[in-house]
Formats: structure tokens, C-alpha cells, sequence
């Protein structure tokens, strides 16, 4: 097969360089630009002031901030800079190239070493000056240093030396980023969305809050009920397996305006929420609280003749069942509410019906506004930097390469600063007074990720500023109760995932995250604040002619099935090796649609289940949660189902053998 390699490094376009040099205030700046340009598009952009290069103090002392130190040091060639990466200042001498955390001591007496004539202390009778043991080098603690040579740059944090392999954990990672991708795709156009921005991500979470509340509120003010749990989080992903529209989050154009899945969701709570119960006086009052809830309802709105007399029969013959003397044993009282609920909800839902679709279209319009309104103040955000909307992207080439991240082509404009401080190996950003926390090991995962992707920001301006846009996006779509999105983000274990690279050949997660990939390249919800840590997009937009893939999609039952009729369609269009390995909640009470068409698919080879309570999946608030609540037993059985084409089937068929050893590192750790 032949394929031409995208042009693009796999570790960004930065290549095997990685330092930074500092730029002394007296040296000739134009020389300097002359011998090493910049590639800078000048165009529509305002100069930007970087972060680390800001000086220490809040008022300079002297004429240049940078130069704010006693005399002897300057004379010595010290300077003082701010490191944005370790959140502190450094000494760097631009005559021996050392830095040090720590204000440099100069020695006294009238037989110093003179460090311009004797930079390295050993001229004289003067021994060389040894580093105090309170010294700190530029690295992290964990490595060593080689000492200094004349003529060297100073080096990012974390570079120390070529030769020997970096440790900057202290951990054992929870990722595999040495895997390449065996995904091939036609090259696609690049993405016209503007660039994300903290501020626009701060909003979008308020006006998000504001649309979750108000669907709350009329919930409760027209069906006297409380919003189902998570339905708005299902209404999101529901909407935005048909939405057309701009925004990565919002939908903005779906027809039709009534979403199934949130309509369904609030007709399973009325008249009133039922829930499993544990005991017969658990069920006996929620049948009572069913029968009192019908026969209120179908008394207090516009129903037919029909269904009044038979909803109020059912519900006094309920009543008269309830007052018999001795009670009833559990089973009984389990099948008098189903019998009650089978007579008596076709016809509240009748009742119920124009409500609750005006409930859908309200909370559907009042997005609409929404996103309007974030749609106009980000882009007046982008004009103020002499950025303009990009109408239509370039259509590339139709060639066949390795599948590459989202490229992102609008212009970034000047981003905030965003504070950060590390405790307790739990890192927290802070942004206009609001703080995200992400757990140290995320946040040195998404520092590689962004190494390896991020090929427009070599010098990590604008890392902190995306990292809290990613997290603020995340946590806007997990909602605003404790709990909520908890399942959004559940990934397979690290032993499942090793499992399906070495057995089977997969490379890539079709539903992930930055936060909860194992491998470099995946898809995720979110295209802006993503594609800089990896990401290729939607899978619904994701279109490979080859490869080998894991999915677990979210448990939202049109988005399962909207996946299984993407899977077919690009099953039947390959004739390349292609193979999918799907795991999907064995839900059979009743079954869903997914599975049903999962199980009966033209493409599918074989299909195995995973118990329930004798698998784990990573929970989905991972990235902040501690270490000991990362893994979680699955409470429902999980069906892998493998669908391939021909091509896929040779060459990653689910032998026995491979079969055994996939249901052997599907065992939790404590079983095994």
C-alpha cells in the first residue's frame, strides 16, 4: 500500500532542539533576529510579551527590570528571569551559562577570582569554588546534572542530557506514547473554528450553568418533577450526533427541534420518579405515591374521557388493594406497580405530551440564544486582536496518510496569564479568581502530549492558558452537582488497553480524551481545545481506511447507535485491513438498539462478556480524584463485540487464544 507520510514531525515540528536562549538586553536585537529568524506571520497579530520574560518585581528599581540585582552580579554577568514551567526565578550568567534557583553568593575579600579572565574559579591561588549543598540546578529533583560548560544554552526544565533517558516521574504512567498509530485516512481540511480562549471558556460555564438551571425550573414548573439525572449531559451528546452548527459544545442547528432522548427520559419520571427499591415498604410507598401522582394528574389536565375513567378505576382499585388488612410480601407489591404502571402511562403520556415537547423546543431555543451570544463576544475577542473569521476551509489534497491531530488554522490572539501552584502532587490553575485542580501525573501527561502535538507553541507560551481552557470545557460538560459526568469519562483498564495493542494491533481509542487516553492518538467530543494534546476530532467525523481500534463510547443510546451505522459504513467501504473492538453495557432489560444491531451486524466475528463485578474501568473523574479511587469494579456486565472486515479479520482475527488472554487482563488486579 502506498502511503505519503504527512509532513509533519511527530514530535511537533520542534525537532531534537529543545533549548531556549536568553537574549541579553545590550546585544544587538536585529543581529540577533538576523541569525536566528523567527518564522512569524506579522500579519493581523500584536506584539506579545512572553510570560517567563517578565520581570520579578512589580515596579522596576532600575532603568531594565531584567538587570534588577546588586552591582558586583551584574559585573559577575548575572541575570534575573521568571521560569513560567517551574512558577519561580532564576540566576542565569550570560558569561558561564549557569543558572541557579537561589540569588548567587559573590565571595569576599580583595582576592576574588575575576570571572571574566577566570570564569571556571581555578586561576591563582584560589581553589575552585565549590556549589553549596543548597544549591538547586535548573531539573527536576529526581535528575542528575552533568556540570556546566562554557558555550552551552541553558536548557528547558527537564533536559538535562542527551545520551541518558530522561525521568521526570516519579511514577508509574498510565499512557503508552512510544505506540504509533496504524490509522490511515485521507488528508482532511483543517478546522475554521477560532482558537479557545480562557475567557470565552468562563463564560460558556456560566451561560451553561444558567441553561441546566432553567431546565431544571421548568421541569418542576410544569411537570412537578426535578430535571432527570444527567439528561441534560445525554441531551448534549444526543444533539450533537445530528447539530450542524459552529459551536464544539452547544448545538446550535438540529432538526428535529424535539430531542428523543430528552423527551423519553422525562416521561420515565411521570407522573412521579421511581427507583429500584430494597424493601416491601420501599415499594408499597412508592406505589402509593404512583396512584396518588395519576389520579392528581389526569384530574388537573386536558385528558380524553377514555383515558380519565381509565386512569381513576386503576388507581381505586390500587387503593382498595393497599387498605387490605395483612399486608403483602415483595414480589407482590413489585407486580402490583408494574400492572398499575403498564394500565395507567400510555394515557398520561398522552396527557403529558404536548408539555413535555414544549419543555424540549424551550431548553432547545434558549440554546440557541446561547450560543449565539458566545459565537459574538469570541469573535469580537479575535477583531480586537485583527483576527477575522476564515469563511471556508482549504480542501487538501486527496492522498493517503497516517492519520494526524486536528489542525487548528485561525490565528491565536494574546492569551491571559494563568496562574499556577503545585501542593501535594495536585497541580491548580487559576484563572480571574476561578481554580481548576488536575492531579500532577495529568498534568505532566498533558505536558507530553502537548510536546509531541502542540506544533505552533515550541516555547509552551500558551500551555497553561490551554490546559485551563481543556479543563473548564470538561468540567462544563460534567454539570454542576457533585456527581454528575461521572460516567462520561470511564476508560478501560491499563491492563485491557495493553492487552488490545499487543494481541490485536489497536493503536487508537475512538471515544477518549486528553485526560483519559492511553494512547497519543484518539478521538474526543471536543476539536478546538483538544487538537493541541492529540486529538483527531469526533469519531463521527473521523473517517480511516485502516487500522485497529478500541471503542467505548459514552452511555447514551442514539450516540451507540449513530457509531454502529459509522463503523458499517467504513467497514463496507475498505477493502484495507480494518478492525473495530467495540465495548458496549450489556443493557438486555430491555435491549437496547445498539446492541441489538451490534449483535446482528454482517461485520461482526465474534463477541465475549465481561461479568459484572469481575472487570474494572477507570473511573471518569481520574484526572482529580486520589490515586486509590481511580479504578472501579464495573456493577453491569460489558459486552466486546469485534467487528471487521475481511482484510481485518486476517490479520487481527479474535482467535481462542487471543480471546483467553483478553478475558485475563480484563481480571481486577485483586483477582488475579
Amino acid at each position: 500500500m502506498d502511503i505519503q507520510e504527512k509532513p509533519i514531525t511527530e514530535n511537533g515540528g520542534k525537532g531534537d532542539n529543545h533549548e531556549t536562549k536568553t537574549i541579553d538586553k545590550e546585544e544587538n536585537v536585529a543581529e540577533h533576529l538576523e541569525k536566528n529568524p523567527l518564522h512569524i506571520n506579522v500579519t493581523n497579530h500584536q506584539p506579545v510579551e512572553r510570560q517567563d520574560s517578565l520581570p520579578i518585581s512589580p515596579g522596576p528599581l532600575s532603568p531594565d527590570p531584567v538587570h534588577d540585582l546588586p552591582v558586583e552580579l551584574l559585573q559577575a554577568g548575572w541575570r534575573r528571569f521568571w521560569s513560567k514551567r517551574e512558577q519561580q526565578p532564576y540566576f542565569f550568567n550570560k558569561l558561564t551559562n549557569e543558572s541557579l534557583w537561589e540569588m548567587p553568593q559573590l565571595k569576599s575579600g580583595h582576592g576574588s577570582p575575576n570571572l571574566l579572565t577566570d570564569p571556571l574559579g581555578i586561576g591563582g591561588d584560589h581553589p575552585a569554588p565549590v556549589p553549596s549543598s543548597t544549591d538547586t540546578r535548573l531539573c527536576r529533583p529526581s535528575t542528575d546534572i552533568p556540570p556546566p560548560h562554557v558555550g552551552e544554552k541553558r536548557r528547558l526544565s527537564g533536559d538535562v542530557g542527551d545520551s541518558s533517558p530522561k525521568k521526570p516521574f516519579t511514577y508509574s504512567p498510565f499512557w503508552n506514547f512510544e505506540i504509533p498509530t496504524n490509522a490511515v485516512i485521507y488528508e482532511r481540511s483543517p478546522c475554521i473554528l477560532p482558537p479557545p480562549h480562557p475567557e470565552m471558556e468562563s463564560l460558556r460555564a456560566q451561560l451553561t450553568a444558567k441553561l441546566r438551571q432553567h431546565y431544571q425550573e421548568l421541569c418542576h414548573s410544569r411537570e412537578g418533577i426535578d430535571a432527570p439525572h444527567e439528561s441534560f449531559n445525554r441531551w448534549l451528546l444526543e444533539r450533537k450526533v445530528i447539530d450542524k452548527g459552529t459551536d464544539p459544545m452547544l448545538p446550535s442547528n438540529c432538526m428535529p427541534e424535539v430531542s428523543q432522548s430528552m423527551y423519553r427520559e422525562i416521561m420515565n419520571d411521570i407522573p412521579v420518579k421511581l427507583v429500584k427499591p430494597k424493601f416491601s415498604g420501599d415499594v408499597r410507598r412508592q406505589l402509593f405515591k404512583y396512584a396518588e401522582a395519576a389520579k392528581k394528574m389526569i384530574e388537573t389536565r386536558s385528558a380524553t374521557p377514555d383515558s380519565r375513567k381509565i386512569v381513576k378505576w386503576n388507581v381505586e382499585e390500587t387503593f382498595s388493594w393497599l387498605r387490605r388488612p395483612g399486608g403483602a410480601a415483595y414480589d407482590d407489591y413489585l407486580e402490583r406497580l408494574a400492572h398499575l404502571k403498564r394500565q395507567c402511562q400510555p394515557h398520561l403520556t398522552e396527557t403529558a405530551k404536548s408539555s413535555v415537547e414544549g419543555i424540549c423546543t424551550k431548553v432547545y431555543n434558549m440554546c440557541l440564544e446561547t450560543v449565539k451570544k458566545l459565537h459574538e463576544r469570541h469573535w469580537q475577542i479575535m477583531n480586537e486582536n485583527n483576527i477575522q473569521e476564515i469563511p471556508k476551509a482549504p480542501v487538501p489534497p486527496k492522498r493517503k496518510v497516517l492519520c494526524y491531530p486536528v489542525q487548528m488554522i485561525v490565528p491565536v490572539p494574546r492569551l491571559p496569564i494563568i496562574e499556577m501552584t503545585n501542593e501535594n502532587e495536585v497541580h491548580t490553575l487559576k484563572f480571574k479568581g476561578e481554580s481548576l485542580r488536575i492531579n500532577s501525573p495529568h498534568f505532566f501527561k498533558l505536558e507530553q502530549l502537548y510536546k509531541i502535538h502542540a506544533r505552533d507553541d515550541p516555547r509552551f507560551d500558551h500551555y497553561l492558558a490551554r490546559v485551563w481552557c481543556l479543563l473548564r470545557r470538561y468540567h462544563t460538560l460534567f454539570g454542576i452537582q457533585a456527581s454528575e459526568g461521572f460516567g462520561l469519562q470511564g476508560a478501560l483498564s491499563i491492563q485491557i488497553l495493553e492487552c488490545l495493542h499487543r494481541i490485536f494491533g489497536v493503536t487508537f481509542e475512538c471515544f477518549a480524551s486528553p485526560l483519559n487516553s492511553y494512547f497519543k492518538q484518539y478521538c474526543s467530543a471536543f476539536t478546538d481545545t483538544d487538537g493541541y494534546f492529540g486529538s483527531r476530532g469526533p469519531v463521527l467525523d473521523f473517517h480511516p481506511l485502516s487500522g485497529s481500534f478500541e471503542a467505548n463510547p459514552p452511555f447514551c443510546e442514539e450516540l451507540m447507535e449513530s457509531m454502529v451505522d459509522h463503523f458499517e459504513n467504513l467497514l463496507t467501504e475498505s477493502h484495507e485491513p480494518l478492525s473495530f473492538i467495540v465495548f458496549i453495557p450489556e443493557w438486555r432489560d430491555p435491549p437496547i438498539e445498539a446492541l441489538i444491531r451490534l449483535e446482528s451486524s454482517r461485520f461482526k466475528r465474534k463477541q465475549v462478556t465481561l461479568p459484572a463485578y469481575d472487570h474494572e474501568y477507570r473511573q471518569g473523574f481520574q484526572h482529580f480524584c486520589p490515586k486509590e479511587e481511580v479504578n472501579m469494579k464495573s456493577a453491569h456486565g460489558t459486552l466486546v463485540i469485534f467487528l471487521q472486515n475481511d482484510a481485518g479479520f486476517a490479520r487481527w482475527g479474535p482467535t481462542p487464544e487471543r480471546l483467553k488472554e483478553l478475558l485475563l487482563a480484563s481480571k481486577p488486579k485483586d483477582t488475579v
